[in-house]
C-alpha cells in the first residue's frame, strides 16, 4: 500500500431491530441476532432496538407493519428481514458485508 493511502477500515453493520415487547419472537429475534453479530461480527456491528409498542409512528414510517423486522442500514444496500430470525444461514446472509 504506497505511503499516505488510508488503510480500508472494516465496514460497520449498523442494524434496526423492531420488537413488541416481551413477545416471545422479539425476544428470540433479539437473541439470535445479538448471538451471530457476537460472533462474526465482534467489534464491528451496532443494534438499534425499537419497540413497536412504544413507538408505532417511527415503525410506520419505516414501512414496519410485522414484528419482529430488522432492517440492515449499512453497508448499503439496506435490507431487511421479517420472523423470529432463528434460521443462521439466512440471517448470516442477509448480514454478509462484502
Amino acid at each position: 500500500m504506497p505511503r499516505g493511502t488510508p488503510k480500508a477500515r472494516p465496514k460497520k453493520l449498523k442494524l434496526r431491530l423492531y420488537i413488541a415487547g416481551h413477545a416471545a419472537n422479539s425476544l428470540n429475534a433479539l437473541a439470535s441476532l445479538t448471538a451471530l453479530c457476537t460472533e462474526h461480527f465482534p467489534s464491528a456491528h451496532e443494534i438499534e432496538i425499537v419497540d413497536m409498542l412504544d413507538h408505532p409512528q417511527r415503525a410506520l414510517a419505516d414501512g414496519v407493519l410485522v414484528t419482529p423486522t430488522l432492517i440492515r442500514l449499512q453497508p448499503l444496500p439496506v435490507k431487511r428481514i421479517v420472523g423470529s430470525l432463528s434460521d443462521p444461514s439466512q440471517l448470516h446472509r442477509i448480514l454478509a458485508v462484502k
